[in-house]
């Protein structure tokens, strides 16, 4: 564990709120110091919900560790159930409890509540928020859902959605939608909506529909060699992952595929007049394994952009994303660190980045723009507005969104003719985003990493400015620290027109 200013992933008790929020009837006991509870803002606060996470805290102080903790936590959870008689409850330490090592569940087995008490063994400091909340929906799972008789006609449950999910309101929707289009019903969604009763009830559905393999795959496992529930491998985000999804579906349950392709549009958006700017656009992906490995796959099939480095941060993805930076031909960058991250979107200078929170706000300070396409998220990626990233709804989104920050090929146009106008110039950015439009990549204040900034006594004849500024200002960045690192390896110290073309014949090569 470290601190940081900024984090990706929260340690695993909140992954374990993530569950617990989610559901309904069930009630988490947290062996937490005073100071854990913030965790309560992350919902209420950046997902906007009406009312607070079921979750009890002992909140120990500092003058409690002389005496019996464990009275504390025993205590709490008798508070907890005769407050507010939940079917189940689950119990656990944060990574500050961890070290006064209680053993939370050995001592609420010894209570005798009358309800189901699942223990969460959740190593603070080895593991991280993706993987506290797979293990606890897995715990949840194992402890409750046991074999039943099929539902008549068939069936599946949707597995995988939390609290605090990027977008997972919403894809349940459309994933609800797709199924029943193949007159499929969905069983039980979990854990997002469920209770304890309705996690009983999943093995009455004849499969599984996995839509986020951080958070659901443990159980999904389990379900198949224990429930015999065979669970789908396609995540159904883009238009050719969703019909991948429905012809998976469609073998998995003897039914014959079926997409109402009525409301897509991206493909023929994409490949529109004005969309055809995009084509060959270099974008950099950052974010969770499945959210980058689906938006990979949007990226250079559906929209021609050319992908130019991905990566991700949960290390439990880190082998499958590894194989498609290879499919892809580039090196996968797998840390929690968002500094290296920055780093590497500076080296490669891409024109658009699709990341996390942290990936928009590098993009501001580089001037690059940034379309989010992964948790963790704030309050703006919360919308109120039905706004899914599945199925064919969510390829409309996904379009919508990844356009947003850019500049259209006839905006472009005009912003070149004008770049001499006071108010049209091409320093303007996206007129849609208006006073607060970021700073064009190739603007001179975008300097680039401090390894690759050539000399400050390196001139620009104005001959040779006024060239440049002919370069499309996406690239121009990189065409003025490109020149400019030649100039000054050549131990030139003005640039003219000739030295500008030397330049671009060096890297050329």
């Amino acid at each position: 564990m470290k601190l940081s200013v900024w984090t990706y992933e929260g340690p695993p008790h909140v992954g374990a709120l993530r569950v617990a929020t989610a559901m309904k009837g069930l009630h988490y006991v947290l062996h937490a110091p005073q100071g854990d509870t913030y965790a309560d803002l992350l919902f209420t606060m950046i997902e906007r919900r009406d009312h607070r996470p079921p979750v009890t805290y002992t909140t120990f102080q500092a003058r409690d560790l002389g005496a019996d903790t464990a009275n504390l936590f025993k205590t709490a959870c008798q508070n907890a159930y005769d407050r507010f008689q939940p079917q189940a409850m689950i119990v656990g330490a944060s990574c500050t409890a961890e070290l006064i090592q209680d053993d939370p569940g050995g001592m609420a087995e010894t209570m005798g509540l009358p309800i189901p008490v699942i223990p969460l063994d959740l190593p603070s400091y080895q593991r991280k928020e993706n993987f506290g909340a797979d293990e606890t929906f897995f715990q949840i799972v194992r402890h409750l859902a046991r074999p039943t008789e099929k539902t008549a006609h068939i069936s599946c449950n949707l597995i995988g959605p939390t609290a605090l999910g990027f977008r997972h309101r919403d894809d349940i929707t459309e994933v609800t939608a797709l199924l029943e289009d193949m007159g499929i019903s969905v069983n039980v969604v979990a854990p997002y909506g469920a209770t304890p009763l309705d996690i009983t009830r999943l093995g009455a559905a004849h499969f599984n529909a996995l839509m986020y393999p951080e958070t659901g795959e443990s159980a999904c496992r389990w379900m198949e060699r224990e429930l015999d529930q065979p669970f789908t491998k396609v995540v159904p985000i883009g238009v050719g992952a969703t019909r991948d999804f429905v012809t998976e579906v469609a073998a998995i349950s003897g039914i014959k595929p079926q997409m109402d392709t009525s409301r897509l549009r991206l493909p023929w958006y994409a490949t529109s007049v004005d969309s055809t700017y995009l084509t060959g656009k270099r974008v950099f992906l950052f974010g969770d394994g499945t959210h980058v490995a689906a938006a990979a796959r949007i990226a250079r099939d559906e929209m021609g952009f050319e992908v130019v480095g991905l990566g991700c941060y949960n290390r439990e993805m880190a082998r499958p994303i590894r194989a498609l930076a290879r499919d892809y031909g580039v090196e996968a960058l797998i840390t929690d660190d968002y500094l290296e991250v920055e780093r590497a979107i500076e080296d490669l200078a891409p024109e658009m980045i699709l990341g996390t929170q942290m990936e928009r706000h590098i993009g501001k300070r580089l001037g690059i723009p940034c379309a989010v396409i992964s948790a963790p998220v704030h309050v703006q990626d919360f919308p109120a507005r039905y706004a899914p990233q599945m199925g064919v709804e969510g390829a409309n989104v996904i379009f919508d969104t990844w356009v947003h920050p850019l500049v259209m090929g006839l905006e472009e146009h005009l912003l070149h003719m004008f770049r001499d106008d006071f108010e049209f110039h091409d320093d303007a950015g996206p007129s849609h985003h208006g006073g607060h439009a970021p700073n064009p990549i190739g603007d001179a204040r975008s300097e680039g990493p401090a390894s690759a900034r050539p000399s400050a006594e390196v001139i620009w004849l104005a001959d040779a400015e006024k060239e440049l500024k002919k370069i499309p200002f996406f690239v121009r960045g990189k065409a003025r620290r490109n020149t400019e690192l030649f100039a000054a390896d050549q131990g030139v110290q003005e640039i003219s027109i000739s030295t500008l073309y030397e330049a671009k014949a060096h890297y050329a090569r």
